[in-house]
């Protein structure tokens, strides 16, 4: 899905490394041109930027910080059938997926995702690492801490803090904070 946002946002190439490689020389419609030692070692190919198109939050934020100590530049990909506030802030490494909307003055984290069809509104602020699921909706003044995750269709009602590394189920309605 990385790939194809980026192709739709205007990339001109796109290519994968992945720990599968030599093994794996494809991934779909993309070549592999090598694995992730070897991309931090800036071979076999020339690139410009790299996005860590991993799920897993914890993951994507090691690899991301390991290509950050590298020296290789990262880049968001916001694919063009999603609506971003030229208010909004979006940080290094995040991607937004078709029928995303992203409101004024929302600020992404490095590394978030805002799957398919997901909504970010006003003066929302989501810390690094932070994937919020396809059809899930964030009302305004929302807080989602370091890592976490909103499953697909959940809704949090305006001025909720998520704290880091929380799990939000799939089709929940967060209607309240509870503070430790």
């Amino acid at each position: 899905m990385v790939a194809d946002a980026a192709l739709c946002a205007g990339w001109d190439e796109v290519c994968f490394f992945d720990d599968a490689w030599p093994a794996l020389e494809r991934n779909d419609e993309w070549p592999v041109v090598g694995d992730f030692a070897r991309m931090l070692r800036q071979e076999g190919t020339d690139f410009d930027a790299a996005v860590v198109g991993i799920g897993r939050n914890e993951v994507r934020l090691a690899k991301m910080a390991a290509l950050k100590d590298a020296g290789i530049p990262l880049t968001s990909v916001i694919h063009p059938a999603s609506v971003v506030s030229r208010y909004a802030s979006i940080s290094e490494g995040c991607v937004i997926f078709g029928g995303a909307i992203v409101n004024v003055r929302a600020a992404l984290g490095d590394g978030c995702i805002i799957n398919t069809g997901a909504t970010v509104d006003h003066d929302c602020r989501l810390a690094e690492g932070v994937h919020i699921s396809p059809g899930a909706n964030l009302a305004g003044n929302v807080t989602v801490g370091k890592g976490s995750w909103v499953g697909i269709g959940a809704c949090v009602r305006q001025g909720i803090t998520i704290g880091r590394n929380v799990m939000v189920g799939a089709g929940a309605a967060v209607v309240s904070s509870r503070m430790m």
